[in-house]
């Protein structure tokens, strides 16, 4: 079982952005990898924060995780999508090195072994259609994705604006006195290496474009506009960088029969006059097939049949939401002379006339029950 976010980086779930990030600033420094070396608990909790941190910090996976928890990144989210122990300190760096200032050891960005920031390729963003049926089992999609790689044949040198170090220092004049400050290489742009050979079919930076298949594992339960992220298949960055990620953006198609709402599904069942008078079984479309309801006899219209589990699982694992069945009444709109007499001499019979019980709820009352 995950640690919970809030209480790794030890806040509270009000915290605003401002407090999560001196919180994980905090944390960071103090099992930082420099303050302790071949320390291997420390790394983990390191990892901990930052991937905490990736989350907290961002106000819409912020918002994804106070409704969903861990099950909102599972599959896709986090760093490398499998918790920390799959984080690579690379990604940490890169993305999390600003928070430090750059004013201790290496915390200038994502670094290689001699503490040189690491570039990071740009995110590639796609749009994957799921049918209901996709989500509410969990899936297994593979996307085709036209990235930019490095080409074959491309060799690069060390930048001679920071010696490959990918950071400048610069040293300014304060009220306190002289201050050292490190700031990325405008040459290299944090890489420490520029360019040196390249094919012809390479652009300016030596990289081009290749195709390439991409597996992605959804999780049941996933909302319509919801992101997933899938680390490392983005775009690469010249020299000794590091790729970036591609962003999964979820799409739900419509269904024919079921409409969603949260975790319920609903369906509109509609039963002939002699179907609601005398009762009638009837087969249903639920989510994995068909399934078979008896309706009692007199069943009235706009009665809400719930039949548990049999809507969407919940992406936190609790459990599934309900199907709920609508049942409507068709009236005939045209009868035959026959058939209108039928009526017509009923038309005053006890049986005929309206007389609900205080057992059948009003609509307001059956709407008011549902969102229960």
């Amino acid at each position: 079982m995950k640690k919970d976010f809030y209480e790794i980086l030890g806040v509270s779930r009000s915290a605003d952005a401002a407090a999560i990030k001196k919180a994980y600033r905090k944390k960071a420094i103090e099992f930082h990898p420099d303050k302790n070396p071949g320390d291997k608990s420390a790394e983990d909790k390191f990892k901990e924060a930052a991937e905490a941190y990736e989350i907290l910090g961002d106000a819409d996976k912020k918002a994804k995780y106070d409704q969903y928890g861990h099950q909102a990144f599972d599959g896709s989210g986090g760093f490398g999508g499998g918790g920390h122990g799959g984080m690579n300190m690379d990604d940490i760096f890169s993305q999390f090195g600003d928070i430090f200032g750059g004013g201790f050891g290496g915390f200038g960005g994502s670094r290689s072994g001699g503490g040189v920031r690491r570039a990071k390729g740009s995110n590639l963003r796609i749009k994957v259609k799921l049918t209901l049926e996709e989500i509410a089992n969990g899936v297994e999609k593979k996307v085709k994705v036209k990235r930019k790689v490095q080409a074959p044949g491309v060799s690069y040198k060390t930048c001679s604006t920071c010696n490959g170090q990918g950071q400048v220092m610069r040293v300014t004049n304060t009220i306190l006195g002289r201050m050292q400050s490190a700031s990325t290489c405008p040459t290299c742009g944090g890489s420490g290496q520029i360019l040196d050979k390249k094919p012809s079919n390479a652009d300016s930076q030596g990289m081009i474009l290749e195709d390439e298949t991409v597996s992605i594992k959804i999780p049941a339960g996933v909302v319509d506009g919801m992101q997933l992220k899938v680390s490392n298949k983005g775009n690469d960055a010249p020299g000794n960088s590091i790729p970036g990620d591609l962003i999964v953006a979820i799409e739900e198609l419509e269904h024919e029969l079921l409409k969603r709402e949260g975790e319920n599904l609903h369906y509109d069942l509609y039963v002939s006059f002699p179907e609601a008078v005398l009762g009638v079984s009837k087969d249903i479309e639920a989510i994995n097939g068909k399934v078979r309801i008896k309706l009692e006899e007199g069943i009235q219209s706009g009665k809400i049949l719930r039949l548990k589990g049999k809507g969407i699982p919940s992406i936190n694992g609790y459990g599934s939401g309900d199907l709920l069945v609508h049942v409507n009444v068709w009236t005939p709109k045209t009868l035959n002379k026959e058939q209108k007499q039928f009526f017509e001499k009923n038309m005053t019979e006890e049986n005929f006339i309206p007389n609900p019980e205080k057992s059948d709820k009003s609509f307001f009352e059956k709407v008011k029950d549902m969102f229960s």
